[in-house]
């Protein structure tokens, strides 16, 4: 798991919900933290499928929502995301300071844009039980590469 460094805006009202998102987050498979434009993001590989920052005092999460997009914009929270990406199904939810987010509802929309960006391989790791076949045969590429 990546460790948190601290961002351009320290955690505010949050902060609690803010470490747990991204501990949520940084389990999925080749997760990673990153900190461009000062803000906290995950990655998996080279993409982002999580921005997690604070704007104008209001805490701001970013999902890649290509199934649920439609519906997650009905929320009253929810907006498309700014410069171009909600045109791909990036949606973003804003939080007052001191607003605790639906947490159960923010892990559900990080699970389909992990699987939204992450690579196939990696998407199979998280639906394989861990005896199956797709399992053993990405597990046994990684053994090789190492």
């Amino acid at each position: 798991m990546a460790e948190r460094k601290d961002s351009k805006h320290p955690q505010r009202g949050n902060g609690s919900f803010e470490k747990d998102v991204l501990d949520f987050a940084l389990q999925y498979p080749e997760a990673w933290l990153d900190h461009p434009w000062g803000e906290n993001v995950t990655k998996v590989k080279k993409k982002i499928f999580l921005f997690l920052g604070w704007y104008k005092e209001k805490l701001t999460i970013s999902v890649k929502l290509p199934e649920s997009a439609f519906e997650v914009l009905l929320l009253p929270f929810t907006a498309p995301t700014g410069y171009g990406l909600g045109k791909s199904g990036w949606v973003t939810a804003t939080f007052d300071d001191g607003i605790t987010p639906p947490q159960g509802l923010i892990r559900a929309w990080i699970d389909e844009s992990y699987r939204a960006v992450a690579p196939k391989k990696l998407v199979a790791l998280l639906d394989a039980s861990p005896g199956s076949s797709a399992a053993r045969k990405v597990a046994s590429k990684r053994r090789k590469k190492a």
